[in-house]
């Protein structure tokens, strides 16, 4: 992608007094975006790129001014195809790990072992021109293994600091739960504050940082829970399942010619750092109306005051839920937040902020399903 700069992201607009038409309809259903679920298949003849959605014309809403989306949306759609040399399916993962480095995010990965996880992620990894690595982290795994610690240098006389696998860009950090509570309270500040602090210094960490972590949610044995406060830095816990029989085919007939086709692919660095600084920029202008904030609110503090729930979500959950609603609406060629975008995210974003009650839990129901029951009682703004 064209590097830009990331300060220049808004075309020029009307002067006040000029009249208007917008492409903006916040109450509107979102255009129809069944060719941006569908990765394209490289090497298909006749492919043509994927274009913007047509987006209905109707008069601009007042202080909403158009934000042009196409760099999101293209860089999106180019990721996608890259991957999907590789990976099948996973759609839905892939779309919420971008919507998550979009507004600076991180991402838990919950699921059976051999679904692709860790292939996904660094597969878009791949895709990002930014430094990369891997911790795989284990029980005797020290807090110094992940951010750095001193040395002495010789030369010098003097103790210097070497600095950790966290001082990358993009970090996979593989089953997370697998290393103690020290360790894993190291990676708090850092998520948060994107910082590390050593022997009084600080040390600020480079930009993009994106750190994806996975784990496996039935495995007991050798593994220590992430406490609430760890797993509330992460802005998605995404829950992956099975492929479907179709893509499961796809898959045998995709490595039934080539074994090690997932180590011998290397997919091309499309996406630069300055164009993800460009594309957080837009994100942020995308326009989300009042009613659709009181929306958010209410959604959050339904959850507060549920009896199905013993503890709810925090003001950091309606944030979460605002940016990635908004990264979801660039994603699919909007400039513009709807109901739909917001629903879309509300279940990664809260299923891991809020505690089931005991007489639901011991009724078998699950978070998830609290939340679904939550997002069809709360009143949608029309």
């Amino acid at each position: 992608m064209e590097e830009k700069d990331p300060n220049d992201i808004l075309p020029n607009t009307p002067q006040d007094d000029q009249p208007q038409k917008q492409k903006t309809d916040q109450t509107s259903e979102p255009a129809d975006d069944t060719t941006l679920n569908s990765p394209s298949v490289p090497g298909h003849e006749g492919h043509t790129p994927p274009s913007l959605p047509d987006l209905p014309k109707i008069d601009a809403i007042q202080g909403h001014r158009h934000v042009d989306v196409k760099p999101v949306f293209e860089m999106v759609e180019k990721v996608r195809e890259q991957v999907a040399q590789v990976v099948i399916g996973q759609e839905d993962l892939i779309e919420l790990m971008l919507a998550s480095i979009l507004v600076g995010g991180h991402c838990l990965i919950e699921g059976l072992p051999g679904i692709a996880k860790t292939l996904t992620s660094k597969m878009l990894s791949q895709t990002i021109s930014a430094e990369f690595s891997r911790i795989q982290f284990t029980p005797d795994l020290m807090p110094t293994d992940i951010t750095g610690t001193s040395v002495f240098n010789q030369k010098e006389s003097e103790f210097v600091f070497r600095k950790g696998p966290i001082f990358s860009n993009i970090i996979l950090i593989d089953e997370i739960n697998r290393a103690p509570a020290k360790t894993q309270a190291a990676l708090m500040e850092v998520m948060e504050e994107r910082q590390i602090t050593y022997d009084g210094k600080q040390y600020n960490m480079d930009q993009p940082f994106f750190v994806i972590a996975t784990q496996n949610p039935i495995e007991q044995e050798g593994t220590y829970n992430l406490p609430e406060a760890q797993l509330d830095r992460f802005l998605f816990r995404i829950k992956v399942g099975y492929p479907t029989l179709e893509e499961e085919q796809k898959i045998l007939s995709l490595f039934e010619g080539d074994f090690e086709k997932r180590k011998s692919t290397q997919l091309q660095a499309i996406v630069s750092q300055s164009d993800i600084a460009l594309c957080q920029k837009i994100v942020e202008q995308v326009h989300c109306k009042k009613e659709l904030l009181n929306y958010i609110a209410a959604l959050t503090n339904n959850t507060r005051n549920n009896g199905d729930l013993f503890i709810g979500a925090s003001p950091r959950a309606s944030l979460a839920i605002m940016k990635s609603a908004k990264a979801i609406a660039a994603i699919r060629g909007r400039d513009f937040v709807t109901p739909d975008d917001i629903k879309h995210v509300a279940l990664p974003v809260l299923n891991h902020r809020v505690l089931i009650s005991h007489e639901r839990e011991m009724d078998g129901s699950s978070v998830e399903e609290i939340i679904k029951e939550i997002l069809n009682t709360v009143e949608i703004p029309r």
